[in-house]
C-alpha cells in the first residue's frame, strides 16, 4: 500500500511539473509582438478595409466609363464584361472582425470602429447590389451556421443601407461632442490632417468621416431617383432635404479639403499611369471621345491637361478642335491605324505624356468628392427636392474640378510633348466667366436641359475617379450618351449588370435561381434591368 501511495505521490508530482513545464513554455512561446488569433487590432484591420474602398485608374473601370481606350490589342481591348461581378464579402467579413474586436476592447459599440464599419457595411452593400442586383444580407456572414443564405432584395438592401449611415452618423456626432480622440489605423483622414509628431489627434479625423458618412447619402439617395416617385417607404427627396437642411446633425462636404480620396507619392504608392510604364503605354491609350472631344467642344481646359493634341488634325496644340478622343465602340483596328502613323500625324487624342508618364504621381483618387456632391445637390434642386439655386451649386462643382487639376480663372501654363517628346510649355488663357456663358454650359434652368447640363459636369468631375460611378450614371440617366459598336463587344450593345459569382451556382443555387426568376425572369442576364433603372 505504501508503494501505490508513493507511486501516486510521484505521478501527481510529475504531472504537477509537465502541467507547470507546459504553461511556462506556452507563455515563453508566444511572441508578443503579433497579434493573437482572432485577436487582430481593429486599427490594422481599419487599413486593408480602407485600401479596398478605392478604384485604381487605367483599368477596367476607366474604359466602362468610357473615359479611356485601348487602340491596340496587346495591351486590351475596349470590350465590357460578359461574366461575373467581383464582390466584397470578404471586406464584409473583415468589418464584421473589426467591429467585434472594437467592441471587447472598448466594452461596447461605441467607438469609431464600429461607426466607420457601419458606413462600410452600407459602402460594400450598395456596390454589390448596383453591379448585379438582389444579394444575400440578412442571411450572409454567418459561416458554417448558414452556408445558403437567402437572398434580400434589392430595395430592403439600400433601405437597410441607408438605415446603417442614419447610425453611423449618430454614433460619429457622439464621439465628437464627447471629444473622443484615439483611434488608429485611418491613413485617409487621420494620418493627413493629425500628424502625431506635432501633437494631432483623431477628432478631427472623426468631423471628417461624418462629413463623408453625410455626403455618401446624399450620393446613394440621388443614385435612387429613378425609384423616388413610387416608394413612399424610403422617402428618398424627404431624406436628401433633411440632410440638407439641418448641416448641423449632418455635416456634408464643403469644400475639397473634405475629399475621400487616395494620395499619390513618389516612394512606393505611384499613380498607375507612370515614368516606368512610358515606353509601352504611350502609343497604346487613347482618352475615349465620350470625355476628351466633349472636353474639347465645350472650349474646357481640362482637355490639354488630360490628353495630346491629335496633331494630324491640321490645328494648332492649342485649338480645342486638336481634342477629339477615341470612340470606345470603334474597331480596335481601324483605331490603331489612326494612331499608328506617328505622333505628328495622330488623329486622335493619346494621354497627355508630360502629365502622366513625366513622374510617378499624378492627381489623387476620388474615392467620394466635394464636386460630385456639388452636383449631387444641384441635381435634387433641379428635380425639386429640395429649395435652392441649382447653377450656383453646378458652378461650385465645376470649378472644383478645374481645381482639381491646378487651373486657375486667368493664366495658366499646359506642358505638353511634341513628337520628338520634348517638353513644351503653352500659356492659356481661361476665363471662367467665358465658359459658363457658353450656351452650352450657362444654366438653362430647372428644366431636362439644365439636368443634362449638371450631369454632364458631374460626368467630367468623375473622369479617372470615382470606379464606375460615370457608368452607374449613364445607367440610370442616358447622361452622357456612351459610344457602343464593334469596339464594346456585347454586339454593340452596353450592358446594364454584371452576372453573379459562379460559384453560387454551386453554393447557393437553389437561392440563386429564386433571386434570377423573381428578377430577370430566370436569367443571368447582363443586358436586363435591375429594380434600382426600371
Amino acid at each position: 500500500m505504501k508503494s501505490i501511495k508513493s507511486s501516486l505521490l510521484l505521478i501527481l508530482v510529475i504531472a504537477a511539473v509537465a502541467a507547470g513545464c507546459t504553461k511556462k513554455f506556452e507563455a515563453y512561446s508566444e511572441n508578443l509582438n503579433q497579434p493573437s488569433p482572432g485577436k487582430v487590432p481593429p486599427g490594422i484591420v481599419l487599413k486593408s478595409i480602407l485600401s479596398d474602398l478605392v478604384v485604381f485608374p487605367g483599368g477596367d473601370a476607366d474604359k466602362a466609363c468610357q473615359f479611356i481606350c485601348s487602340n491596340y490589342v496587346y495591351y486590351g481591348n475596349n470590350e465590357y464584361w460578359t461574366g461575373s461581378a467581383s464582390l466584397n464579402y470578404g471586406d464584409l467579413n473583415n468589418t464584421l472582425q473589426m467591429e467585434a474586436e472594437a467592441r471587447r476592447l472598448a466594452g461596447s459599440d461605441n467607438n469609431p470602429y464600429h461607426a466607420l464599419g457601419l458606413f462600410f457595411r452600407a459602402f460594400f452593400f450598395v456596390n454589390m447590389t448596383e453591379k448585379v442586383g438582389d444579394l444575400p444580407m440578412t442571411e450572409a456572414l454567418q459561416g458554417l451556421n448558414n452556408t445558403q443564405p437567402k437572398y434580400d432584395t434589392q430595395k430592403d438592401i439600400f433601405k437597410q443601407s441607408l438605415l446603417w449611415l442614419d447610425s453611423a452618423n449618430i454614433i460619429l456626432g457622439g464621439l465628437i461632442k464627447n471629444g473622443f480622440l484615439e483611434f488608429s489605423g485611418d491613413f485617409y483622414y487621420k494620418e493627413r490632417i493629425n500628424n502625431p509628431v506635432n501633437g494631432g489627434n483623431g477628432l478631427d479625423a472623426l468631423v471628417e468621416w461624418q462629413k463623408v458618412v453625410n455626403s455618401y447619402k446624399l450620393r446613394v439617395l440621388i443614385e435612387l431617383s429613378k425609384r423616388a416617385d413610387d416608394n413612399a417607404d424610403l422617402n428618398i427627396p424627404q431624406q436628401f432635404a433633411t440632410i440638407i437642411n439641418d448641416p448641423a446633425t449632418y455635416p456634408i462636404f464643403s469644400s475639397s479639403a473634405d475629399n475621400l480620396q487616395y494620395v499619390y507619392n513618389s516612394t512606393y504608392n505611384y499613380y498607375p499611369d507612370n515614368i516606368t510604364n512610358y515606353g509601352n503605354n504611350q502609343l497604346r491609350l487613347n482618352l475615349a471621345a465620350t470625355l476628351e472631344t466633349t472636353l474639347g467642344q465645350l472650349h474646357d481646359l481640362r482637355c490639354m491637361v488630360l490628353g495630346e493634341p491629335a496633331r494630324g488634325l491640321g490645328h494648332s496644340d492649342t485649338s480645342y478642335a486638336s481634342y477629339v478622343g477615341a470612340p470606345s465602340g470603334m474597331d480596335l483596328s481601324t483605331m490603331n491605324a489612326l494612331i499608328n502613323s506617328g505622333l505628328a500625324n495622330s488623329k486622335l487624342s493619346l494621354y497627355n505624356r508630360n502629365h502622366f508618364y513625366s513622374g510617378y504621381t499624378a492627381e489623387p483618387t476620388y474615392i467620394l468628392s466635394y464636386p460630385e456632391i456639388c452636383f449631387c445637390i444641384a441635381e435634387a434642386i433641379n428635380r425639386g427636392w429640395i429649395t435652392g439655386d441649382a447653377e450656383s451649386w453646378y458652378e461650385k462643382g465645376t470649378e472644383a474640378q478645374f481645381a482639381f487639376y491646378g487651373i486657375v480663372d486667368g493664366s495658366n501654363t499646359v506642358v505638353l510633348m511634341n513628337a520628338a517628346g520634348t517638353e513644351i510649355p503653352y500659356p492659356v488663357q481661361f476665363k471662367f466667366a467665358d465658359y459658363f456663358n457658353q450656351p452650352a454650359v450657362k444654366y438653362a434652368g430647372n428644366n431636362s436641359t439644365g439636368l443634362q447640363q449638371i450631369l454632364t459636369q458631374k460626368y467630367l468631375a468623375y473622369a479617372r475617379n470615382s470606379g464606375y460611378q460615370a457608368y452607374y450614371q449613364w445607367r440610370r440617366t442616358g447622361v452622357p450618351a456612351f459610344d457602343a459598336g464593334p469596339g464594346t463587344g456585347n454586339g454593340g450593345v452596353i450592358p446594364l449588370r454584371w452576372q453573379y459569382p459562379t460559384n453560387e451556382i454551386t453554393a447557393n443555387n437553389a437561392n440563386l435561381q429564386a433571386a434570377l426568376q423573381s428578377q430577370y425572369g430566370g436569367n443571368d442576364d447582363i443586358n436586363a434591368k435591375m429594380w434600382l433603372i426600371k
